[in-house]
């Protein structure tokens, strides 16, 4: 499976609905699961971003529809960083010339 890292930012909404943040996570959680997108780590977070996933997806597309759903929610703005383990980057520069 892919991984990814995802940064979240807190909209106004999200917010205001602060009390309620490790409930959403939650449901989150349970809806990326249903479509196969594996929440590894979930972290909140003090500086730039509010939240920070590593996830784990079969593919882009998946992700990609597992996080349209967690935005269109309105509580959270993500951006989403495909990534690479070590053992995956030590591969990645063994093919190169």
């Amino acid at each position: 499976m892919a991984k990814y890292i995802l940064l979240g930012n807190w909209t106004d909404q999200g917010a205001k609905n602060i009390k309620d943040t490790v409930t959403r996570a939650k449901k989150a959680r349970e809806e990326f699961a249903k479509v196969g997108v594996s929440a590894r780590e979930w972290f909140f977070t003090m500086g730039h971003f509010d939240v920070v996933l590593t996830v784990e997806a079969p593919d882009d597309e998946t992700l990609a529809k597992a996080t349209l759903a967690l935005t269109a929610l309105g509580n959270l703005r993500v951006e989403t960083l495909p990534s690479f383990g070590m053992n995956e980057m030590e591969r990645l520069l063994d093919g190169l010339p």
